[in-house]
């Protein structure tokens, strides 16, 4: 693969690269347009196809914050159409990395030393390079390590990226008024959270110690001496990637175990330590070939307040879901519903929010869940497919919930796709065993 020798880091360089991508697009609709004048029968498929090639290649250049968009795009397979959802995908894996010489750089700006300087050995071709960083195998005293190093100008361009990035969000997700503020304000001070790596390094140290008695889940250890706000050294972790693993033919009370080790750490991070790992996508999972589960990356960390908590799962229980009064006390606390909607948007948005909550809360009813059932995900399928064509709601205000939903629906979403994959069943209640 092509590497890299700079990244456009000014704002009017960075716009220049997605007015470039904008053009293209303009001109991927014009070639649609004439195509069904021709032929009223033409499939929107090859349009967004090539949309998808245009806008991946737009962002894969400038890395950073509007990559990492992608990659959080590419998690919601039941809000975008299956092109783009594959081709945003591939900014988990494969973007083009940084060559040597920018490496090189990279350190001795930030360890005062170059790479051959500091470890035994260092690998100069990155093993992955995604969205913020890219990955580097080095040895050292006779361990195997793996070197993070984040990707220059990254951290100072996430507002001017977001700025860039936030007029396709707002028709996307119909967010009207000045309130869509407060959800571009949480995913910035994230995504600024996230090019700190020391704050990454903190992050992982606190979380791995408290999970350790999980079991068949393993964690790497991080070196501070070898790490600073731009680079992370952690142990090299041998296996394959979650979504690798996938695909193969294992059976299924390996998926059952390593799912059960999955929603284990999950559901001990939110209602013990009351922050959770927030980026459960198949890049941040190894399985390791004695069939335990390696989670690698922490730089991503939501921290859940107690006034966003305790309402938000008042309403996984059924109970409160069919309660009226209750149902609609929470959905007030949580932001859902407001004091200055209409008869009309109480009407709708209480009904759409209690058949989405009886739905993706139907696993917290059960003692075992089967993740694996296609009942389950059709269902999703039918819902998301239902109101992303629904008249009524395009014309409401999208602003709806807490800014704490985003990153809490994101987790659970993302959560549920990796169950599903492993096709696991678990124990729903089995993590309490672990909180003392």
């Amino acid at each position: 693969m092509k590497t890299l020798d700079s990244i456009p880091t000014g704002k009017l360089e960075r716009a220049g690269k997605l007015v470039k991508t904008g053009v293209k697009i303009g001109g991927n609709y014009v070639k649609y347009y004439g195509k069904k004048l021709v032929n009223p029968e033409t499939s929107k498929d090859e349009l967004d196809q090539d949309n998808a090639e245009d806008i991946y290649d737009g962002l894969k250049s400038l890395k950073g914050s509007a990559l990492k968009v992608a990659q959080m795009l590419s998690m919601e397979k039941n809000l975008l159409p299956r092109a783009y959802v594959e081709k945003f995908s591939l900014s988990q894996f494969s973007v083009p990395p940084l060559s040597a010489p920018l490496v090189r750089r990279t350190f001795k700006k930030y360890l005062s030393k170059y790479p051959e300087d500091i470890f035994d050995s260092f690998e100069k071709d990155s093993i992955n390079a995604a969205s913020i960083g890219q990955v580097h195998k080095a040895k050292k005293d006779g361990k195997e390590l793996a070197v993070k190093i984040q990707y220059p100008g990254v951290a100072e361009s996430i507002s001017s990226d977001l700025a860039l990035v936030k007029p396709i969000a707002v028709r996307m997700f119909n967010l009207k008024g000045k309130d869509s503020e407060k959800y571009f304000k949480e995913v910035e001070n994230k995504l600024i959270e996230e090019t700190n790596y020391i704050l990454e390094l903190n992050q992982s140290e606190e979380i791995t110690k408290a999970c350790a008695a999980i079991p068949n889940i393993e964690f790497p250890e991080y070196y501070q001496n070898l790490s600073s706000e731009r680079i992370l050294t952690m142990d090299w972790m041998k296996g394959k990637h979650l979504s690798e693993f996938a695909k193969t033919d294992f059976d299924s009370d390996l998926g059952n175990k390593l799912g059960q080790a999955l929603w284990d750490f999950y559901m001990f991070q939110i209602h013990k330590l009351r922050k959770v790992h927030a980026d459960p996508h198949p890049g941040n999972f190894l399985v390791s070939a004695n069939e335990t589960l390696i989670a690698i990356d922490f730089g991503c960390i939501k921290e859940i307040p107690d006034e966003f908590y305790n309402p938000y799962f008042e309403l996984a229980k059924e109970e409160n879901i069919n309660n009226d009064e209750i149902f609609m006390e929470k959905l007030y606390e949580l932001e859902i519903l407001t004091p200055t909607d209409s008869k009309k948007e109480l009407e709708f948005f209480k009904a759409l929010f209690k058949e989405m909550l009886t739905l993706f809360t139907s696993p917290f009813q059960k003692e075992e869940f089967d993740f694996g059932s296609g009942s389950f995900w059709s269902q999703i399928a039918d819902l998301s497919e239902r109101y992303s064509k629904d008249e009524q709601i395009r014309k409401m205000n999208g602003n709806r919930g807490s800014k704490h939903f985003l990153y809490m629906n994101r987790t659970f979403f993302g959560l549920y796709h990796l169950l599903h994959d492993l096709r696991a069943k678990v124990k729903v209640n089995d993590f309490q065993k672990y909180i003392s």
